[in-house]
């Protein structure tokens, strides 16, 4: 009896007014089904488009043709090459080429912005994350000048 009643609770629960869920997953976290096919849609050019992202050089409109990208998305590996481009925008570079297996292996690179870094896909999917370099600081490499008793 008593998993019955924790059951009825969870579903008088799920079913009041208020509870809403998103339908989509959020791209932080990793894929629901990550042995499901790359399709094509999930590739991206290379003019760094994907398919419902807004063209590269263009103002982002936020229409429903276009959704604009924050630029604020997380990301996790597994995640298809468009999945992060529409998360993190439009990549500053990419790179298309195969490895010696015919794979497709795509580099995206993001020069700034909070995640800023390298993102390589093997075979459309994101196996590998670097930090972008960093621009060098005026200071570095300077000593500080030393002081005088005086």
């Amino acid at each position: 009896m008593f998993s019955s009643d924790l059951l009825s609770r969870d579903a008088e629960w799920f079913s009041r007014a208020g509870r809403s869920f998103v339908k989509n997953v959020s791209i932080e976290t990793p894929p629901l089904s990550p042995d499901k096919p790359v399709r094509p849609d999930d590739l991206i050019s290379a003019d760094g488009a994907c398919p419902g992202m807004t063209p590269p050089g263009t103002e982002a409109t936020g229409s429903a043709d276009a959704p604009a990208s924050s630029g604020m998305g997380a990301v996790a590996l597994g995640h298809t090459e468009c999945d992060v481009a529409r998360g993190l925008g439009t990549p500053n570079n990419v790179n298309l080429s195969s490895n010696e297996r015919g794979d497709r292996i795509a580099v995206l690179t993001y020069n700034t912005g909070p995640r800023a870094g390298i993102y390589t896909f093997k075979a459309g999917r994101l196996s590998e994350v670097e930090r972008a370099p960093q621009p060098e600081t005026p200071t570095a490499g300077r000593r500080p000048k030393k002081r005088t008793a005086g």
